[in-house]
C-alpha cells in the first residue's frame, strides 16, 4: 500500500484456496479513490489547484475519499495529519490510489498488522507481541540516488546522497540538467521537463546568435 512498506506476501497457514496477504504500513498513508466526478483524482487535484490552495484542495480530497470509499482508519490505515497534497510537496509521499485492495482488506483477504519488531526463522515478530509465518517478505522500503555511481567527476553538482545540489532550477550547470528530483512526482518531472526544453532552446539560440555575430 505504501513505497515504504514491509509486505510480508503470503501467510502459508491461510487455506490452499485462499491466500492471505499480510501487509504493514509503517507510517501514516493516504488512500484516494482512483478517479471523482468521472476523471481521474490527481486530473480533479490539478484542476483544482489551479484555483484554489492546496490545503483547501487536500479539504476537498479527503471528503470525497470519505464519501466514496469509507474511514479507512477502522482497517489500521492511518492517514497524516498533513493532507496528501501539502505531505506530497514536503516530503515526496504519493497518496495512494485504491484500484481495489480496499475491497480485499474488507474481505479479510489482505489482513494489516502492527510493526514490524524483527524477522524471524520462518517470518516475522510484531511489537504487540505477536508472530506469523510467510512464504515471502517483501521490503518496499524506498529508493537511494545512484547518479553518484555512474556520474564521475560533476564537483559541485551532486550532493553526498546523490541529488542535485540546491539552485534555481533549471540552469544546466556542466551541461547537466536533473528531471524529477524535485520530489513532487510524474508532475513536478512533467514540470522539470519543460523547463529544461525551454532553458536548452534559450541557451541554443544564443549560441547561434553568437556565432552569428562572430562570422560577420
Amino acid at each position: 500500500m505504501s513505497g515504504e512498506t514491509p509486505l510480508p506476501a503470503t501467510d502459508p497457514r491461510s487455506s490452499p484456496t485462499r491466500r492471505i496477504s499480510i501487509v504493514h504500513v509503517r507510517s501514516g498513508v493516504h488512500i484516494l479513490p482512483r478517479e471523482m466526478l468521472g476523471t481521474s483524482t490527481f486530473g480533479v487535484a490539478m484542476k483544482l489547484l489551479k484555483w484554489l490552495p492546496t490545503q483547501v484542495v487536500d479539504r476537498f480530497l479527503l471528503i470525497m475519499a470519505k464519501m466514496m470509499i469509507g474511514d479507512t482508519e477502522k482497517y489500521g490505515l492511518k492517514r497524516p495529519k498533513v493532507g496528501p497534497l501539502e505531505l506530497k510537496n514536503t516530503t515526496g509521499k504519493t497518496p495512494v490510489l485504491d484500484v481495489g485492495a480496499l475491497s480485499l482488506i474488507r474481505d479479510e483477504r489482505i489482513k494489516i498488522v502492527s510493526e514490524v519488531e524483527s524477522l524471524t526463522s520462518d517470518g516475522a515478530r510484531f511489537v504487540d507481541g505477536g508472530e506469523m509465518a510467510f512464504h515471502a517478505v517483501v521490503f518496499a522500503t524506498g529508493y537511494k540516488s545512484n547518479v553518484p555511481l555512474w556520474l564521475k567527476d560533476a564537483g559541485g553538482v551532486l550532493t553526498a546522497e546523490g541529488k542535485p545540489e540546491e539552485h534555481p532550477f533549471p540552469n544546466g550547470e556542466k551541461g547537466i540538467y536533473f528531471v524529477g528530483f524535485s520530489g513532487k512526482g510524474l508532475l513536478g518531472a512533467s514540470v522539470d521537463a519543460i523547463k529544461t526544453a525551454l532553458d536548452v532552446s534559450a541557451r541554443w539560440t544564443r549560441l547561434s546568435e553568437t556565432k552569428d555575430v562572430v562570422g560577420l
